[in-house]
């Protein structure tokens, strides 16, 4: 496994993968930013680098995540949220087909190793609350609204 560290506006982000994918994207406050980044990453580093750029609304790259095969399904489903769309956690369970797995639903969302790129922060509470971030509630807000912007409208 190959890792690398990139500064971004929320913290500084590691990204672990090896030529089957990418298996882990998180973020700190603080870190050391990679003055080389090795072959394996770079795409990622790129799509990364172009998201937070607002040049890119979408990732390619291979993903590699571990986790249980309910896990899996979940983080499946997060891959269909639209960029600057959300979903409720209800609304989640019951495309997963289990309206009574709101609680492992959101627990698996927590437990998403794939920051952004799996976008869990796009999950919201059934009142429009922001609930539940393990990157904390400030990053997702700033994610959200990165990807669906407030643009100021004109008096005249």
């Amino acid at each position: 496994m190959e890792t690398a560290y990139i500064k971004t506006p929320l913290g500084i982000a590691t990204i672990i993968g090896d030529e089957n994918g990418i298996s882990v994207i998180s973020v700190a406050e603080e870190g050391t930013v990679s003055s080389t980044i090795p072959a394996v990453l770079q795409e990622a580093v790129s799509q990364l680098t172009g998201y937070f750029e607002g040049k890119r609304t979408d990732f390619d790259f291979a993903l590699n995540p571990k986790g249980t095969a309910f896990q899996q399904k979940v983080w499946k489903a997060l891959l269909d949220i639209p960029y600057g769309k959300t979903r409720t956690y209800l609304e989640q369970s019951k495309i997963l087909g289990d309206v009574k797995a709101i609680r492992a639903v959101a627990s698996a969302n927590g437990k998403n190793p794939l920051w952004i790129v799996v976008p869990c922060h796009r999950v919201i509470g059934t009142d429009g609350s922001l609930t539940g971030y393990a990157g904390g509630l400030w990053r997702k807000k700033w994610l959200l609204e990165h990807e669906n912007p407030t643009t100021q409208q004109s008096l005249f």
